[in-house]
């Protein structure tokens, strides 16, 4: 397949067959002003297009064909005072810098700049590796070591690459302490890693979804790879495919003054976390692979009286498990079987532990366009003050992937429990199905909510989608948990 046939946006969400128009979201560097349909319908930014980019004299995003800078880092996450390392490659060999910029509201930026780097030396990197679909990068060479500041504020950050010849790309990682706060939110790195299909170069790239043939054509799952590595760039323009699910909350969060702190999934896997730190974890977007590790700190933290609250759907669906690098590094390698091979089965919920136990709904399937959300037991405190209505439509906010309740499925020991919608959409065969919302109490105190749908956190503040009734039932939500008056 010649390299004019692949374009970054190809692999994305169409590729996935997910419906998502939320995928990676505004960023300071993406102003509204500066979007475009491309020829998918979706809004594509303006760099996304070589041409227009040269047009406009302003940057233009590298592809995975021809490499012009493609980087990632060492660590998802890195506390104040260490340091993270960051492997490039630059082709044609040239200088390149890295701009540094954190996510948050920024009197609505969306994003600050904190450092940009010296000019440094940019190196065509070897090609990656690739073994039983298993695409890797660990052997590049250290491109530039970040000391990162003591004072610099934790948070989610994206390192910004660009070429001396203008053409960027990205690298997310995130800036974590183990200080307590009324909530902490977990990036959902499995997930971003389990769907990246770097490089998107119709020959090497391999997610757990997709893989390519010789003809370079587009393979589906059961060809795809068993295990991705993390040692590696994001495809396109190098952030995850649903990264934008997490910034939408992180905006709104700051933008209102929540305590918050940060990790990954991978620091809820190590034992990094301590929930009893906190009253509320935050799982902000689309977090569909657990490991067992992981799910044994949120049972605890429930068991503990520290609340969950589930902003997506299909969350916990997948089981997995994290393995170390060639070099041995630990937590590398991310590997699912699904229904491939010898051994368990992946679905938890066909190991006898349904992701209904812990978050009180479970996945139900993909919703293939936006319906409406459908408001149910609005004389309950989430909707107080909301302006909603028994039965209010909230345009387009079943989206993507929906959950719901399964009446054969168990449900977690609880004290009370509610839904809080019942929204009707057909699925893409046109059969009809419906969406949930859900908050119960588990006997310890603790609050688990789960939205149902990914279109929540883009109702907080995406341009476009916000929608007052979901910003206030999730202050409701949030408040309570942290004991707000």
């Amino acid at each position: 397949m010649g390299a004019e046939h692949i374009r970054r946006w190809e692999s994305g969400a169409l590729a996935h067959a997910v419906t998502d128009p939320f995928g990676q979201g505004p960023l300071p560097w993406l102003r509204g002003s500066e979007n475009y349909f491309g020829d998918t319908g979706q809004v594509v930014p303006w760099y996304a297009d070589p041409d227009l980019g040269r047009a406009r004299g302003g940057p233009r995003t590298a592809d995975d064909v021809r490499r012009q800078i493609k980087g990632f880092a060492s660590s998802g996450a890195v506390a104040p005072g260490e340091a993270l390392d960051f492997h490039v490659t630059v082709d044609p060999p040239q200088e390149f810098s890295v701009d540094i910029y954190r996510i948050g509201h920024y009197n609505g930026e969306g994003a600050r700049k904190i450092i940009t780097s010296p000019r440094l030396a940019g190196i065509v990197q070897p090609p990656p590796l690739a073994a039983d679909r298993t695409v890797s990068c660990h052997h590049w060479w250290l491109s530039w070591r970040l000391q990162v500041p003591s004072y610099w504020s934790i948070g989610a950050y994206v390192a910004v690459l660009t070429t001396a010849d203008g053409y960027r790309s990205h690298v997310p990682f995130t800036v974590r302490d183990d200080h307590p706060a009324d909530l902490l939110l977990l990036l959902p790195d499995l997930t971003w890693q389990a769907y990246n299909l770097y490089p998107e170069d119709g020959r090497t790239g391999a997610s757990l979804y997709h893989a390519w043939d010789e003809q370079g054509r587009l393979l589906g799952e059961q060809d795809a790879a068993v295990t991705v590595s993390f040692d590696r760039p994001y495809a396109g323009a190098g952030l995850p495919l649903h990264v934008g699910h997490a910034y939408d909350f992180i905006r709104w969060a700051e933008r209102y003054g929540y305590d918050l702190a940060y990790a990954d999934a991978r620091d809820l896997h190590a034992g990094r976390v301590d929930p009893s730190r906190y009253r509320g974890l935050i799982f902000p977007g689309h977090d569909e692979y657990w490991s067992v590790p992981m799910r044994r700190t949120v049972e605890r933290a429930r068991a503990g009286g520290t609340s969950l609250v589930f902003l997506s759907a299909n969350s916990m669906y997948w089981q997995v498990e994290l393995g170390p690098s060639p070099s041995g590094v630990p937590d590398r390698l991310l590997t699912c079987h699904k229904r491939r091979g010898p051994g368990k089965p992946s679905l938890w919920r066909e190991v006898d532990v349904a992701e209904q136990q812990i978050i009180g709904i479970q996945y139900a399937g993909r919703v293939p366009e936006p319906h409406p959300l459908v408001v149910r037991n609005v004389d309950h405190w989430l909707w107080e003050a909301s302006g909603a209505v028994e039965g209010d439509l909230i345009d387009g906010l079943v989206a993507g992937e929906a959950d719901r309740y399964f009446p054969r499925a168990p449900l977690p020991d609880h004290e009370d429990r509610i839904l809080l919608a019942h929204s009707g959409y057909r699925d893409g065969e046109g059969v009809p199905r419906h969406q949930e919302t859900s908050l119960y109490r588990a006997p310890s105190g603790a609050l688990v909510f789960a939205s149902g749908t990914f279109a929540w956190s883009p109702a907080l503040d995406r341009p476009g989608h916000v929608d007052a009734r979901i910003q206030r039932a999730t202050a409701n939500l949030l408040d309570r948990i942290c004991k707000r008056d």
